[in-house]
C-alpha cells in the first residue's frame, strides 16, 4: 500500500523534512514558534552556564571577591577621600563605573544576560533586606557623624526597602505571576530611586560643605566605603535584574495569551 511505505519511509528518515507534509482537508499548520531562549542570544540549554567551556558562575563570583578587595584596599589607603567643598569624584566613579560594566556585560555577552534572566528572583530581592541596615545612617546622624540632609532619606529610603523585602520575595515563591505585577514593578524602581537619591545628595552635600561643617567625608572611609562604592551598586544590579526578569517573563505572557489562528489553506478549495 503506498500510504504505508510512506510511513514506513518516513520512520527511517533522521529529518523531518524528508516526511510529506501532512495535510488536513487543504489546510497545513502554522509553523511552531522558536524557543524563547533565541530571543536573548541564548543558543543552547547550557549557554547561560558557560562561556567558551567556562562556567560563567565562578567568573561572577571571581570578580565580585576582586572589587570588594580592591574597594577594601582603597579605602583603607585614603585614596577615595576629597576634602570638604571638593566633588567626591572617586566615590562617585565607585558607584557608577560597576553598574555600567554590569549594564555592558548584559548587552555584549549572551551567556551572561541568560545567566542573569535566569538568576534566584526570590533571594536576589531577599538580598535586599540587608537596606534595613539603613538605620545606622540615623544613628551616625544623631552622634554628629553624618549630616541630617543626608542621613535622613538614605536611611529612611533603606529602612522601607529592607523592611518590605522578605515580603516581596515570599509573594514571589507563593506567586510567581507576581513578578510582571506593578507592586513588584514599583517597588523596584522605588528601590533604584533611593539609591540614586542617597548617591546624590551625599556628592552634593560633600561638594558644597565647608570646613567645620558636619560632612559625608566618612562615606570615602572604612568601613562606610564599602556601602556606595560596593554595597550600592550591587543592589542596584539587582533592581535591574529583577526589572529584566519582569520585562521577560511579561513578554513571554503577552505571546503565550495570543489566540491560535486558524489553519490556513494551501490552494483553492
Amino acid at each position: 500500500m503506498p500510504s504505508a511505505s510512506v510511513s514506513i519511509e518516513c520512520l527511517h528518515k533522521a529529518s523531518d523534512q524528508a516526511c510529506p507534509q501532512r495535510r488536513f482537508a487543504g489546510h497545513t499548520r502554522r509553523p511552531r514558534a522558536r524557543d524563547s531562549s533565541a530571543e536573548f542570544g541564548v543558543s543552547s540549554q547550557h549557554t547561560f552556564t558557560h562561556h567558551r567551556g567556562v562556567p560563567v558562575r565562578p567568573i561572577i563570583f571571581g570578580v565580585l571577591a576582586l572589587w570588594f578587595v580592591v574597594v577594601f584596599l582603597l579605602g583603607a589607603a585614603g585614596a577615595l577621600v576629597r576634602p570638604p567643598g571638593t566633588p567626591p569624584l572617586p566615590i562617585l566613579i565607585g558607584a557608577t563605573a560597576p553598574l555600567a560594566a554590569f549594564l555592558a556585560a548584559y548587552r555584549v555577552w549572551p551567556a551572561f544576560r541568560a545567566y542573569v534572566l535566569h538568576s534566584d528572583l526570590p533571594l536576589g530581592t531577599a538580598i535586599q533586606a540587608w537596606r534595613a541596615g539603613g538605620l545606622g545612617f540615623l544613628a551616625l546622624h544623631v552622634h554628629g557623624v553624618l549630616p541630617g540632609a543626608f542621613a535622613w532619606p538614605a536611611g529612611l529610603g533603606d529602612i522601607a526597602v529592607g523592611v518590605t523585602a522578605p515580603w516581596i520575595a515570599l509573594a514571589l515563591v507563593r506567586r510567581p505571576g507576581f513578578v510582571t505585577s506593578r507592586v513588584f514593578v514599583a517597588w523596584n524602581l522605588f528601590g533604584i530611586l533611593d539609591l540614586v537619591v542617597a548617591v546624590g545628595t551625599g556628592g552634593l552635600h560633600s561638594a558644597l560643605a565647608s570646613a567645620g561643617e558636619v560632612t559625608t567625608g566618612p562615606m570615602a572611609e572604612l568601613p562606610l566605603v564599602l556601602i556606595p562604592a560596593y554595597l550600592v551598586p550591587l543592589f542596584l544590579m539587582l533592581h535591574l535584574a529583577a526589572l529584566f526578569q519582569a520585562r521577560r517573563q511579561a513578554s513571554s505572557m503577552v505571546q503565550g495569551s495570543q489566540p491560535n489562528y486558524p489553519l490556513q489553506p494551501t490552494g483553492p478549495a
